[in-house]
């Protein structure tokens, strides 16, 4: 379907698709241990609205506290980390030009785990302005590799996007060698290094979202304004460049933006996979591979999907938390084999 033609049709899809990640956004507070009307958690919500002046004196101080500190920074950062990841995922398939590509292509995820393991078996595990040091870490590691994996692959002022993936595959088994390495000769530590690399959101506080959630509006505005320049690059480098297409600089951006997105999201997540990799593909095949609806839409889809499978991660077993990359595996595997299957002539 053509963009312009069926602009309002979009916009109206993205409205709605938002409507119902709010809707789940209050449904997914709601659930829990402790189960909270859905309409007592409204009115928490629009109580923090000063003009809106919502009572909500009839409401358990319990109720209340679960709601603010608890559920609400946790639903949040989930739907959040998820819109990165899948957006994310959408600029790397259009730069690599390959559908397998994915947010921790640039060796973030490996660079992450190497962070929170060391902080781990050091027992660091002290706060800095409300922000784990494990986390910080985390987000330090994940930097790190991502611009040794760019200097890597980078030659003059030119940036192959093969070297960029040998380069981001180099890392990531040594990372991963490293990080085994350490695992092996702390086995007292085992069990939370491989919670950590499972994915979780338990322990999500305010402070998270303001870390995540500003670099998320900017780079999400960055890549999504870029829609155009990667609707035309997805056709090749040397049509983009007829196309009045600055190929290197929107490379760089592409690059430099997304992966600070991804080690955004990985450092508070942990390593949640298949999130930008079935996003997109599914929205592509019903909205089509415009990059100025697919960016948008991948983004609340994907914030929508994560949600989905953390709330089912902390609700299947009474008593017992799954991390939620176990859920988005077992999602996620087949559906993307089934996708593949369905589309292999597409792709």
């Amino acid at each position: 379907m053509s963009y312009l033609k069926n602009k309002k049709k979009y916009h109206i899809a993205i409205l709605i698709l938002f409507l119902f990640l709010i809707l789940f956004m209050f449904c997914a507070v709601a659930l829990g241990t402790v189960h909270i009307d859905v309409t007592d958690v409204i009115k928490i919500t629009l109580n923090k609205i000063k003009f809106l002046d919502i009572d909500i004196s009839n409401i358990k101080k319990s109720n209340i506290f679960i709601v603010l500190n608890v559920r609400l920074p946790r639903i949040i950062i989930s739907a959040l980390c998820g819109g990165i990841l899948a957006l994310v995922g959408v600029a790397y398939q259009a730069i690599f030009k390959n559908p397998m590509a994915e947010p921790y292509i640039m060796g973030s995820s490996s660079g992450a785990a190497f962070g929170a393991t060391l902080g781990i078996v050091l027992g660091i595990n002290k706060n800095i302005m409300g922000l784990g040091i494990i986390s910080l870490l985390a987000f330090a590691g994940a930097l790190i590799t991502t611009i040794l994996v760019y200097s890597l692959a980078k030659k003059g002022n030119r940036i192959s996007t093969t070297s960029i993936l040998l380069s981001g595959i180099v890392m990531s088994s040594l990372l991963s060698s490293i990080v085994s390495l350490i695992m092996i000769f702390n086995h007292e530590e085992l069990g939370k290094i491989i919670g950590w690399t499972m994915g979780s959101f338990n322990g999500a506080s305010w402070t998270q979202i303001v870390v995540v959630v500003i670099p998320a509006i900017i780079g999400s505005f960055v890549l999504i304004s870029l829609a155009k320049e990667l609707n035309a690059l997805s056709v090749g480098e040397e049509s983009a460049q007829c196309l009045g297409v600055n190929v290197e600089t929107v490379k760089k951006i592409v690059l430099v933006v997304a992966s600070l997105l991804a080690a955004c999201a990985v450092s508070v997540s942990g390593i949640i996979g298949f999130v930008g990799l079935i996003v997109p593909h599914l929205l592509r095949l019903i909205f089509g591979s415009d990059h100025r609806v697919l960016m948008p839409i991948s983004f609340v889809g994907g914030a929508m999907f994560l949600l989905i499978c953390d709330t089912l991660a902390r609700n299947i077993l009474r008593g017992v938390e799954i991390p939620v990359g176990i859920i988005t595996s077992i999602f996620g595997g087949p559906f993307f084999l089934y996708l593949l299957r369905k589309s292999k002539n597409s792709i």
